[in-house]
């Protein structure tokens, strides 16, 4: 499993490519905002000669979305995630505009799936698993993929930290109980690539992240 990084817009969100031999890649909340850091993306799709085929989103928060735009007109791709999110879509340009002052495009990109907790997905050769974490928002999932030892965590957990709670539709006990049965029953040597921050593993945060 090969997997890049890309740091984009004002609040430092993370936009991760994921792919194996195959080719085939998954996008993993795009955050990109403006020319330069979308021709950064597609310009490394393009050196790598990557296919992207998935456009999965851990949450739909403004700082997540940004690039969903991009993706549809240069690769065709549209937003998978859960249901629960919708609300929280068709909300961000209005977070967005409050926050930031910035304009999203509109119309939204609409949905290919609504994905559910438990699902599987494949790309390439690669199985990724559906976990809904609520708790940051209704509508929260982390992607795990087993065979590599990842997990892409979006806003639920971060390098000694979790997600904040205080926006519409958060919920404090509900993160804890998410992560609790969720992520951190999972392998020690886990990596976990958060939305925001530095990456970790789930040994680490076990032991000593002060939430738990």
């Amino acid at each position: 499993m090969n997997i890049k990084r890309f740091v984009t817009n004002p609040i430092g969100e993370n936009c991760f490519l994921a792919w194996d031999d195959s080719l085939e890649c998954a996008v993993i909340d795009c955050g990109a905002l403006g020319e330069a850091q979308e021709n950064k993306i597609a310009r490394f799709i393009e050196e790598n000669q990557l296919h992207p085929v998935l456009a999965l989103q851990t949450h739909m928060h403004f700082d997540h979305i940004f690039g969903l735009h991009f993706l549809h007109r240069t690769y065709g791709l549209q937003p998978m995630y859960h249901i629960s999110e919708q609300a929280v879509y068709d909300f961000a340009p209005v977070m967005s505009q409050n926050f930031f002052g910035i304009e999203m495009e509109s119309p939204l990109v609409p949905a290919k799936q609504y994905l559910t907790d438990g699902q599987e997905l494949q790309f390439g050769h690669t199985s990724l698993r559906v976990l809904h974490t609520p708790g940051h928002t209704p509508g929260g999932l982390c992607f795990y993929i087993p065979e590599a030892k990842v997990l892409f965590s979006g806003d639920t957990l971060f390098q000694g930290s979790i997600g904040r709670t205080d926006f519409p539709g958060g919920s404090l006990q509900a993160l804890i109980d998410g992560i609790q049965t969720k992520i951190l029953t999972l392998p020690d040597d886990v990596t976990v690539y958060p939305g925001h921050g530095p990456s970790t593993t789930i040994g680490y945060e076990r032991q000593y992240n002060p939430y738990f």
